[in-house]
């Protein structure tokens, strides 16, 4: 799918007519992170044909889908970045997983093909900061033998909205560079050291498509639609890995979800030869107390359908599906944390 497309799909996807389902009273409401918009899009496509409700969801970026569902003007909010224990009750919200997937970083550079180039967290933390800033860089060209790196200034893509997206890319880049960690830090909305914004995966990645010589982050789904030239990363056992379903599904598979208050995981910079070291869950927000009980369990009765059977689609638009055993996770905490104002339980 071509850049002009996706947008397309993507205003389609963000207006209150998505599907033309917005007068149906079933319909639901959510907003936030545009990281799983595309397989959100596809498993809404899917429920209106299975159920004739619909669901308009407006990717904005996470850090304004928590605002929205805190503001209590969607049925529900969607952000990459977990949210702690006391911020979930302090808003009466409880969160669940829904889908995994992983970042990529993406450049635009003339003779180098497509998965070609090699970089590894803390050099492209430095390019971040603005200390590496040409391509023939000394540590960039001896990550890359062989490989005709051009004279060129580096571009930074980053972006412009509070994003998931951008959690994840700068809590790894964290892990990964002391520097980093201390003049940027991880978060959905940070100050850059340097850098053109462009808001949404989508902004990014039609950024990076524009400037030649730049370097963006972009959700796997988006680089692989917009055909765009992706890098390998060296993961935290030393590997130099290939973005890919089983390398995110290597990173997913260490998560320790019952441990974790609010199964909050965090995927980054994972153990393990095969794990891709930007992995993340892109998690779903509601209110523990439902004032329209019905609008609640439509909700759920969404995300029920998407578990049991979204796992092909999600797996067509390279995400990694939640394994079984979490969706039971998951179903149990709906019945224990979802009421309605009488204190029913919704699900």
């Amino acid at each position: 799918m071509r850049m002009k497309q996706l947008l397309a799909t993507i205003i389609i996807g963000t207006s209150a007519t998505f599907a033309s389902t917005a007068t149906l009273a079933a319909d639901i409401t959510g907003a936030g992170a545009t990281f799983p918009y595309p397989i959100y899009a596809k498993w809404a496509e899917m429920y209106k044909k299975a159920s004739g409700n619909g669901l308009n969801y407006q990717s904005v970026g996470s850090g304004a889908g928590i605002k929205q569902i805190k503001a209590k003007t969607v049925d529900f909010g969607a952000s990459d970045m977990p949210l702690a224990a006391d911020e979930l009750n302090q808003s009466g919200l409880f969160q669940f997983p829904a889908i995994m997937g992983g970042v990529v970083t993406v450049v635009n550079l003339d003779g180098v093909a497509p998965g070609q180039l090699k970089l590894t967290g803390p050099v492209v933390a430095d390019i971040y900061l603005g200390k590496i800033t040409k391509w023939n860089d000394g540590a960039i060209a001896a990550l890359n033998p062989g490989v005709k790196l051009p004279a060129e200034d580096i571009t930074v893509v980053h972006r412009a909205d509070s994003s998931g997206t951008s959690f994840l890319f700068t809590d790894y880049l964290s892990k990964t560079n002391p520097d980093f960690k201390t003049r940027i830090g991880a978060g959905t909305a940070v100050k850059w050291a340097t850098g053109v914004g462009g808001k949404g995966n989508d902004g990014v990645a039609a950024n990076v498509q524009r400037i030649k010589g730049s370097i963006g982050y972009v959700e796997w789904a988006y680089a692989k639609k917009n055909k765009m030239s992706h890098t390998q990363l060296k993961n935290r056992d030393g590997v130099f890995l290939q973005p890919d379903d089983d390398a995110f599904k290597a990173a997913a598979a260490n998560a320790e979800w019952t441990k974790s208050p609010g199964m909050a995981v965090v995927l980054t910079d994972q153990a393990g030869k095969a794990a891709w070291p930007i992995t993340g869950v892109s998690y779903i927000l509601v209110h523990k107390q439902q004032a329209d009980a019905a609008k609640g369990k439509e909700v759920l009765k969404f995300f029920d359908y998407a578990f049991k059977n979204g796992d092909a689609a999600a797996t067509e638009l390279d995400y990694v599906p939640m394994p079984d055993t979490v969706v039971k996770l998951v179903q149990d905490a709906w019945k224990a944390n979802m009421k309605d104002a009488s204190g029913k339980a919704v699900w």
